[in-house]
């Protein structure tokens, strides 16, 4: 687990996950709004901008991609067939596969990148999410690719922070598996959406947001372990973009939005957050720290939750996990 989440982290907090900290408070945000954006629901030709400086030539949106892929598989309705599901299984344990290291494809490969990619997703032509209402009308960010872009690698570094603290191999792992795929969903949303049909230009555009998010990895890092000073300046610089009219209350709500989340994270056990036991807290949530009577509680339960688990000889082999339950 873990222990120190560095400065600062005593600001506002919510309550673990819905259902284990007892008395959790749930505020209204004083930055949400409840105005519908102007929106229009005829395509039409503009210029996109896409990364720091650049633009797309006049194009007209021809598909939205909001599913990660067109793979079944990865539809939240879709059951394997009963055969299906019995050969992976009798596929696992026989030949004793590592399911820690293959979870890591579905779970950050599929559903953290998911949550991450849809905290700031919108569509012209569409109402926003709550939360996209957040970033959007509450923070005043401007509704283009690259702020998407910068909204998504910010709740990305969030989970790396976490996947860190994994054991090395696997924490790398489930690294790499969400960086493969913020990548591969971004070259497909480039030609879907903005209709960037060139290898080179695709390939330009996908070097600049590789840059991007090293830069804002480090930055939050520093930002991280050094103090929530450090920390809004890092994202003033990233999600911001700079601006020098940005109003302080923005900075100061993202700064706690993100330490929130943070505190969640630290929270979660190995095993709890490697089998995908985690959302975002939503923005028009608050925190509170957890007693120690109740982190107790909440430990006890979370034990018991897995002991029986793996006691239980009727366990399938894909839901085992050597990941420790305990830290």
């Amino acid at each position: 687990m873990l222990n120190n989440l560095g400065p600062g982290s005593s600001v506002l907090m919510r309550g673990l996950k819905q259902t284990i900290a007892p008395g959790r408070n749930i505020i209204a945000n004083t930055y949400y709004s409840t105005s519908k954006s102007a929106q229009s629901s005829n395509p039409k030709t503009e210029t996109t901008p896409v990364g720091k400086g650049k633009s797309v030539a006049p194009e007209t949106v021809r598909t939205k991609r909001r599913e990660l892929s067109g793979s079944k598989y990865e539809s939240a309705t879709y059951e394997l067939p009963k055969w299906k599901e019995a050969l992976g299984e009798f596929v696992i344990s026989t030949f004793n596969l590592d399911m820690d290291k293959v979870r890591s494809g579905p779970i950050a490969g599929s559903y953290y990148y998911s949550i991450c990619k849809e905290q700031g997703l919108q569509y012209e032509d569409e109402p926003l999410s709550q939360t996209a209402k957040f970033f959007y009308e509450d923070l005043k960010l401007p509704k283009t690719f690259s702020q998407w872009y910068q909204i998504t690698i910010l709740h990305e570094w969030m989970l790396f922070i976490r996947m860190r603290a994994m054991p090395f191999k696997y924490g790398k792992n489930y690294q790499q598996k969400l960086v493969d795929r913020t990548f591969a969903d971004i070259e497909k949303r480039l030609y879907d959406e903005m209709n960037v049909h060139s290898g080179r230009i695709t390939d330009q555009y996908l070097k600049d947001f590789n840059s991007q998010l090293r830069g804002a990895v480090f930055a939050y890092d520093e930002g991280f372990f050094t103090g929530d000073a450090a920390l809004a300046s890092a994202i003033w610089r990233n999600l911001f973009g700079g601006r020098k009219d940005i109003d302080m209350v923005h900075l100061e709500a993202m700064v706690r939005y993100v330490r929130a989340q943070l505190y969640v994270l630290s929270k979660l056990s190995d095993r709890e957050f490697a089998m995908g036991e985690f959302n975002f807290v939503a923005p028009d949530e608050s925190v509170e720290i957890l007693t120690p009577e109740q982190e107790k509680s909440l430990r006890e339960k979370v034990v018991a939750k897995y002991e029986a688990l793996d006691a239980n000889p009727n366990t399938l082999p894909s839901d085992r996990s050597k990941f420790s339950y305990t830290n």
